[in-house]
Order: C-alpha cells, then sequence, then structure tokens
C-alpha cells in the first residue's frame, strides 16, 4: 500500500500509538494517554473522553502541519511522520537530517529545523538507513534509561512499518 496522504499515514500512526485504549503507564512521561495524545502535553483535552475526530485534529494542527510532512519525499513521509509523533519533531528532523548526511556527497546542518534544504534533501533518502537511525535513536535512549526498555520491541516494530 503506497500510503504518502494525511488521511491514510493517520490511520496507521493512530494504530501505533494505541488508539482508542486510555493508557495511565507509571513510566511514561505524558501521564494519562489516547491515541498517543498525553495529558501532559495536552493539558486542555479531557484526554479519557477524546474522540477519533478530536485526536485527527490534533494531530493535524500541532504534527502534520508544522512538521511539513507533506513535503517530504513521499517514500520516507509514513516514517518520517511517525517519528515526529513519537520523538518529537526536532528529533525526528534530526534524524532525517542525518540520515542525508549519511549518503556520500551530501551535507546539510543538522539543526532540527525542518526547511526548504532537508525537504529537497529528503528525496534522496534511503527508507531503510532512515529507519536504521530511528532504530539507533532509540537504543541510544534506552541506554541513558533502561526503564524505557519495555517499549524497545514496539518501537522496534513500528519503525519497521
Amino acid at each position: 500500500m503506497n500510503v504518502i496522504n494525511f488521511s491514510d499515514i493517520i490511520q496507521i500512526v493512530l494504530k501505533h500509538e494505541g488508539g482508542a485504549r486510555v493508557t495511565k503507564d507509571p513510566d511514561d512521561p505524558g501521564g494519562v494517554t489516547k491515541y498517543g495524545i498525553s495529558k501532559k502535553t495536552f493539558p486542555q483535552y479531557d484526554i479519557e473522553n477524546l474522540s477519533e475526530d478530536d485526536a485527527v485534529d490534533i494531530y493535524k494542527r500541532h504534527f502534520w502541519e508544522p512538521s511539513k510532512a507533506g513535503k517530504v519525499a513521499a517514500e520516507i513521509r509514513l516514517d518520517y511522520f511517525d517519528a515526529c509523533v513519537n520523538m518529537g519533531q526536532g528529533r525526528a528532523v534530526k534524524i532525517l537530517q542525518q540520515t542525508v548526511n549519511a549518503s556520500k556527497g551530501n551535507k546539510i546542518s543538522v539543526d532540527g529545523r525542518i526547511g526548504p534544504q532537508t525537504i529537497a534533501a529528503s528525496k534522496r533518502v534511503d527508507p531503510l538507513r532512515f529507519r536504521a537511525y530511528r532504530i539507533l535513536h532509540y537504543a541510544k535512549l534506552i541506554a541513558k534509561n533502561p526503564t524505557l526498555e519495555k517499549y524497545y520491541f514496539g518501537w522496534f516494530r513500528r519503525s519497521l512499518q
């Protein structure tokens, strides 16, 4: 399936984020979470009663549009947007920029900002390399904070889908 638009991608991301299930994991710094929307990040919402339509709207306004996911290469669009949701836009952009720089002859600034240079360079990114850098980020995160290891398999699986 070739998923390149927000409507298709958001359905996959909502599944990755656990769907309508409300979670209260004490190890999750976001606190109460539903559809991947956390109380810590969005305190203005009643998370436990959040509708799927509300979640989709939040993702579009606070993640899709600011990340410029619709402008990056179609081949990495799902991976990039999912990374923005899961690890934050700045970190996802840095991983994209590092992936670009790992390719022979490419060099862009690794500043965590998504601009015209990074968007253009995204067209030269090998999707598997982007996934590998994403997995490496998770491994480093766990090395710093071993309590996060319980999330690794899910992060790994999500990075490869």
